[in-house]
């Protein structure tokens, strides 16, 4: 971790520290090429950067200087442990640390404020307080429901956390299901076999397992059945154990289809429910078995709902501005809602 010396002199208002770090590789990690990652910094913080070999001056209030440097703590640690650092990682520590103070166990050891999952092929570290949270319950829970707009990481952690517990052996496949509902059309009126009927709807969900596992261990779970694709009109009848089943876009699965799913769960088996309940596609005074399921359930033993926010969004920062003004927007009154449809 980098040293802090004592800051100099303020000046007009501000402060300086220089941090130092233990070579040019740990630096080079840091700052991010050609010094991306601490210009992204000084727009979101407010301070001056200037880096000098293995040292880096901050400048700027003393409250931002502070924030600074746990920021450029965290991303060190990071690399330390060989980890590449992105823009995204320098976005999500920013928010880290803007809400939750120190990013980093004490000296007895105690565990660190952010979550991570880790797969063979990558690991994935909680970039809002919101993902922490539901990485964290993700391990303690049968049942966990992520609830929240677009961008939010709530498909993509869900899957990172199948692939963790399939990779130790702690169950035995991972069942992935979506509600056709999207497109307008009936999965039998699409051309192909059944997994070529569904892979339009499962996309975002193969994209994050490619993400997690090299393709040639996706290509062959997916022939042999340890990772199932399940359209969630098929999975009546069914009890499923030793799998972790995810439930993607659940906003557009009905009152009776949540009911049918949940009670799908098995012995050994984990489940995680993923949508936005302001993208609901289901025809006009129908309920959402999201809406429903998560107003039931909540508070009961071993089921855990997370909450995402616009403040959650991990996408493009255009992403979390549009759906404020979405959000800032009026609602539609049922009945304008129909006459739009």
């Amino acid at each position: 971790m980098p040293a802090v010396p004592a800051a100099l002199p303020a000046e007009e208002g501000k402060s300086e520290i220089v941090l130092s770090f233990d070579d040019n590789r740990l630096a080079r990690g840091v700052f991010g090429s050609h010094d991306q990652n601490l210009s992204f910094i000084e727009r979101r913080l407010g301070v001056e950067l200037t880096p000098r070999g293995n040292h880096l001056a901050v400048r700027g209030p003393v409250s931002a200087i502070e924030q600074a440097r746990r920021v450029i703590d965290s991303l060190a640690s990071r690399t330390k442990r060989g980890e590449h650092v992105s823009l995204g990682d320098v976005e999500g520590v920013i928010r880290m640390t803007a809400s939750q103070g120190t990013l980093f166990p004490g000296e007895d050891g105690a565990q660190p404020l952010l979550a991570q999952l880790s797969t063979r092929k990558k690991t994935v570290t909680a970039r809002t307080p919101a993902q922490d949270s539901y990485i964290r319950a993700l391990g303690r829970n049968e049942l966990v429901f992520g609830v929240g707009p677009a961008g939010t990481g709530k498909t993509y952690l869900a899957v990172a956390h199948a692939v963790v517990l399939l990779e130790r052996g702690e169950v035995d496949r991972i069942v992935l299901s979506r509600p056709a509902v999207e497109a307008g059309e009936r999965l039998g009126f699409l051309p192909g076999d059944m997994r070529e009927k569904v892979d339009p709807y499962l996309r975002p969900l193969y994209d994050a397992l490619y993400d997690m596992m090299p393709p040639e261990r996706v290509e062959r779970g997916l022939q042999s059945g340890v990772i199932e694709v399940a359209p969630l009109a098929f999975m009546r009848g069914r009890t499923l154990a030793n799998s972790v089943i995810i439930l993607d876009e659940a906003q557009n699965s009905t009152s009776m289809q949540m009911k049918m799913f949940l009670t799908r769960l098995g012995e050994h088996s984990r489940m995680i429910v993923c949508g936005d309940v302001t993208q609901i596609d289901l025809p006009t005074g129908q309920m959402s078995g999201l809406q429903e399921a998560v107003k039931l359930l909540d508070g009961v033993e071993s089921v855990h709902v997370t909450r995402f926010g616009e403040a959650d969004v991990v996408r493009h920062a255009l992403v979390g501005r549009i759906v404020r003004a979405y959000e800032a927007a009026p609602q539609p009154t049922p009945q304008q809602s129909y006459q739009r449809r």
